[in-house]
């Protein structure tokens, strides 16, 4: 069995406890972000299901949709059955902001995987992310567009939301600090349904490559209409189209040729852990996983870990979270002294001939400094 590899036991100073740990699961499995939302579910619950032998552990689901008022209903309510170690927290960014006072104030880790940038960067201990933040994943986004596929004239498409501002912004810097122009940058809205018209306004634009930064139905409607434009550009998209339920949405000859960055990508599997957790992930629920749910599967085992040694309170299981690393299914993960304990970022390509991507690029060591 893998085990935290250093000196877990002087950090926590405790021995294991009798009593089962419960750990709340607060993720939005309704709303815009319901496909994200249920992958960080069923990443968690598997990881629960194969909790450590003789650590009693509970995980209630609470559907927190994606409302920040909802979130902190939803803390509040998991807080009001008893003490609670840690908290697997939602992944949307707006979400975060709005409990991260409440962990500083109960001394509560929040787990999570959203990708907002900022959620690192306000001087909060409480917070563990096992997803690369934007920081992260933005740099390999350009990279891949300029380095790999030498574009130097980028147009991008992004969400207003928290997330597309967010990884918005981490685009822009990063086109900069690698010689590239942005020479078209939009925001658009959740609840648009027709990208036509500023897919138009980008090409008119002179860009020789399409960068898109949305949630995934909003990404399927991106790439469908790239597809029924007959857009040439290179299209290299956010995590949200790794996703095998947002690939779905598409037929395979839409997706020919179009990339995206992500954490991982399970179904393209690549080692004998990841087919592992392919497998057990399909007979749990019936569907094939994203990086979504193998990053939070790799944050809820470190995490059950370091009950199964002990940690019963807040501070303890903080302490452990901000000085060990695990060896999880994705990456290994550790703490850039911040809570960003994810550093790889991979590119992802689709062939129009199956919904299965293939993994082209890796980018290791990725905001493993501390943010400036």
């Amino acid at each position: 069995m893998r085990r935290l590899v250093l000196l877990l036991a002087a950090v926590l100073g405790t021995t294991a406890a009798a009593e089962p740990a419960r750990l709340p699961i607060l993720v939005p499995v309704t709303g815009f972000l319901s496909l994200e939302g249920t992958s960080q579910r069923n990443g968690a619950l598997l990881a629960l299901r194969q909790a450590p032998a003789g650590l009693a552990v509970s995980g209630e689901v609470i559907d927190t949709a994606t409302a920040p008022e909802n979130a902190v209903n939803a803390l509040l309510r998991a807080l009001d059955g008893g003490p609670v170690p840690a908290v697997v927290a939602p992944m949307l960014g707006t979400q975060m902001l709005a409990l991260m006072p409440i962990a500083a104030e109960e001394k509560l880790p929040l787990v999570t995987v959203s990708g907002t940038a900022s959620l690192t960067e306000a001087g909060n201990p409480w917070i563990f992310r096992f997803f690369p933040s934007d920081r992260a994943a933005k740099e390999a986004h350009v990279r891949y567009a300029v380095e790999r596929l030498g574009r130097h004239k980028l147009a991008l498409v992004y969400q207003t939301t928290a997330y597309g501002q967010s990884g918005a912004t981490y685009i822009a810097t990063a086109a900069k600090r690698h010689g590239a122009e942005l020479v078209f940058s939009e925001g658009i809205d959740t609840g648009v349904k027709d990208y036509a018209p500023v897919l138009k306004r980008a090409m008119a634009s002179g860009a020789d490559a399409l960068l898109l930064h949305l949630h995934a139905g909003p990404t399927a409607l991106a790439v469908r209409q790239v597809a029924a434009l007959g857009l040439t550009l290179p299209v290299v998209a956010g995590s949200a189209l790794h996703q095998p339920a947002t690939a779905a949405l598409l037929e395979p000859r839409e997706l020919k040729g179009i990339c995206a960055e992500s954490a991982s990508s399970p179904v393209s599997g690549g080692s004998p852990r990841l087919e592992q957790f392919l497998k057990d992930y399909r007979a749990a629920f019936g569907a094939d996983p994203d990086a979504y749910a193998l990053a939070q599967y790799d944050g809820t085992e470190m995490l059950l870990d370091v009950l199964a040694h002990g940690a019963r309170t807040g501070e303890a299981v903080r302490a452990a979270l901000a000085a060990e690393q695990w060896d999880g299914v994705a990456m290994r993960y550790a703490s850039n002294g911040h809570g960003d304990m994810a550093h790889s970022v991979v590119i992802l390509c689709y062939d129009g001939v199956t919904r299965v991507p293939k993994v082209v690029e890796r980018y290791d060591g990725l905001d493993a400094a501390k943010p400036d």
